[in-house]
């Protein structure tokens, strides 16, 4: 997620760079999500996943460092007709709480190795039962490969499905992928990419 000021400097332009419609994958996954749940969406930006997420009728939260993302983002809100609850902060910062959330979304929010494992170790106890975390990030393989699509430019800020196994329970998976996909999102991504793609259910009966 990265520096508020170079994330504000990237947003201050009229278009949106990543688009206004939502990721693919989380459109594909938003049926796993409780009807009506409270939904956390972690790095944001300028909103077009969680203002998806509010039309589908669910209660939306977003934090990202950028105050030029969150101005765009209920912007955007408004013109769709709904409401987003929106917190500028680091993430480090952010009170994940307990059973709080219905669903955790981190759709490309890249940190340092640091960040992600207090991001990640907080994911389940902040999830009520049957909550649900989707994640798509880039992996290694987007820099060692040589993609050209986006993402960091730090290896180590690239998501391994090993990392993720690390942390949450194998009987939990409801759906997992690593390889390569088409991404167009807006001119911040676009064209073939190498992705890693996880939704985990907690407790899951699975």
């Amino acid at each position: 997620m990265g520096n508020g000021l170079l994330w504000d400097e990237r947003y201050a332009k009229d278009d949106y760079i990543y688009g206004t419609n939502p990721n693919e994958f989380l459109g594909d996954s938003v049926s796993h999500i409780p009807p009506s749940g409270r939904v956390l969406c972690l790095g944001e930006g300028e909103g077009r996943n969680s203002v998806f997420l509010a039309q589908q009728g669910f209660d939306v939260y977003a934090v990202d460092i950028s105050r030029v993302g969150k101005d765009k983002a209920l912007r955007l809100a408004a013109d769709r007709g709904v409401t987003i609850h929106y917190d500028v902060m680091d993430v480090n910062d952010f009170d994940f709480g307990v059973a709080r959330w219905d669903a955790i979304v981190s759709i490309f929010a890249h940190t340092d190795a640091k960040t992600r494992r207090h991001i990640l170790n907080r994911v389940s106890p902040a999830l009520k039962q049957e909550g649900v975390f989707i994640l798509e990030a880039y992996h290694p393989n987007q820099l060692q490969m040589n993609y050209d699509t986006g993402g960091p430019k730090d290896v180590t800020w690239m998501i391994d499905p090993d990392e993720i196994h690390g942390v949450f329970s194998d009987v939990g998976i409801v759906y997992e992928f690593s390889g390569e996909r088409a991404v167009y999102e807006g001119s911040g991504h676009t064209g073939q990419a190498f992705v890693t793609q996880f939704i985990w259910r907690k407790d899951s009966k699975k």
